[in-house]
């Protein structure tokens, strides 16, 4: 009986390829809870700012190889709140940035656990299986989908050849500066290279869509109460616009006309339909936007004043309404860009001294085009006959859709809307009995039924 122990022969080309391939073949997945102390100490110790503070919506990803090692850790939070050259490349402005912010993820940190050289490549790979994953372990943890990613690298340590390897885009650089508290920040001497990855084919085009589907409208933030619908640069060219409007008022006035109309328009666009409204909006804006719209200065200190109540009042009364909204519908046709899918009408008195008839969207508020009335109705100026107007000079509507309350509901209207290619939603009432019953012939009930 032969009893020598039977060896077997290793080929090194095998041990080759299962190397490569435990370097290639990573699984990701996310931190569970029992090892989060051991993710953040080991995080503290091997990258070089240490582990980052979780806000927000957060996820810890661990990358292990092919044997079960763990050969990377990342963590990923909320975006920057404001980014002036990924804003400029997604074409966001302030309102769209408030409302889909949560939709772009930061890769906060990024942690090779190897030694330096003992597996090339590796780090590119690691990103690529880590955003393969991402959406889905999101979606998982915090119930809704991101269109895209962005980090930072420091171009004095770091060539961010990683994230190039991994089909990153660079698009700029930060301004350096740390925000320190709301609407305020500090210059830190220390701008780093921004990258941004979309998640998707068409996320740059989804992030300023009218409207999103399901997995990623769950992440849309709701717009705080007057958001601005406006970027710095379409602020700027608001205020060299009103450069253009006659002051009707004395020359000895502390606030002139041209800062005073771009509060009063910036507060109309935002959502503000009285005098009172408009006065707390000029109030809450920042310093240097006081100084950029050109409001005095307060003697002998470093403050910008804002205009009274009976400023904005007594402008109101006395200024030509009409010229006001030619101006104002002369800028939103340069900046609005083509109309969304669908526009409510609205008409709002301002103190009963001016009406303001607006088309906006349905998706944000924002106006597209204004029309200035003097009464509700029964005038040759009223809400009713304002809006006929605005229709009639609006370009085509091919496949909009215009909703409007029962003071629309006439047959004119209706035939302005449709002649020009769109479609309607209009309330109806009882006091248009017979077009009300028959609707209610034809089967049409009340939304709440």
């Amino acid at each position: 009986m032969n009893t020598r122990k039977r060896t077997s022969r290793i080929n090194p080309a095998l041990i080759a390829t299962h190397v490569t391939d435990a370097a290639q073949h990573l699984r990701v997945e996310p931190c569970p809870p029992n090892q989060v102390d051991w993710f953040e100490t080991t995080m503290q110790a091997r990258h070089c700012l240490g582990s980052a503070h979780p806000v927000g919506d957060y996820l810890r990803q661990i990358v292990r190889n092919c044997l079960g090692e763990p050969v990377a850790l990342l963590a990923w939070g909320p975006a920057s709140y404001a980014l002036k050259d990924r804003d400029l490349h997604i074409s966001w402005d302030a309102h769209k940035r408030r409302t889909r912010l949560k939709l772009i993820v930061q890769n906060r940190r990024f942690a090779l656990l190897t030694g330096k050289g003992a597996a090339p490549n590796l780090a590119s790979q690691v990103l690529a299986a880590s955003l393969r994953c991402l959406c889905e372990q999101w979606e998982q943890a915090h119930g809704y989908r991101p269109l895209m990613a962005e980090s930072f690298t420091d171009p004095q340590k770091h060539e961010g050849t990683c994230y190039k390897a991994s089909n990153w885009q660079p698009v700029g650089t930060t301004a350096g500066y740390s925000r320190h508290r709301a609407d305020y920040y500090i210059p830190n001497d220390d701008p780093k290279c921004l990258w941004l990855y979309p998640l998707r084919p068409d996320a740059k085009k989804l992030l300023c869509a009218p409207t999103l589907p399901e997995p990623y409208a769950r992440g849309l933030s709701p717009a705080p109460t007057g958001a601005l619908p406006l970027n710095a640069r379409q602020m700027d060219s608001l205020h060299e616009l009103f450069a253009r409007a006659k002051d009707p008022r004395g020359k000895n006035t502390t606030f002139r006309i041209r800062p005073v109309l771009t509060i009063v328009a910036m507060a109309l666009l935002a959502g503000r339909r009285d005098i009172a409204e408009i006065t707390r909006f000029g109030n809450i804006l920042s310093q240097p936007q006081r100084q950029a719209i050109g409001l005095p200065r307060q003697k002998n200190t470093r403050f910008w004043r804002v205009p009274s109540y009976n400023v904005y009042y007594q402008l109101l009364r006395r200024m030509d309404n009409e010229a006001f909204a030619s101006l104002l519908n002369e800028w939103m046709a340069q900046h609005a860009g083509t109309l969304p899918g669908a526009l409510a009408m609205d008409g709002k008195m301002i103190r009963d001294q001016i009406g303001i008839l607006t088309l906006a969207s349905h998706e944000d508020g924002a106006p597209h085009y204004s029309a200035i009335y003097d009464k509700k109705e029964g005038t040759k100026r009223c809400e009713m006959k304002a809006a006929q107007a605005q229709l009639k000079a609006l370009p085509q509507l091919d496949g909009k859709i215009i909703t409007a309350d029962a003071l629309h509901c006439q047959k004119q209207t209706a035939e302005l809307i449709t002649a020009k290619g769109g479609d309607y939603v209009l309330q109806i009432k009882d006091n248009q009995r017979t077009l009300h019953k028959h609707a209610q012939a034809k089967g049409a009930r009340p939304p709440f039924l």
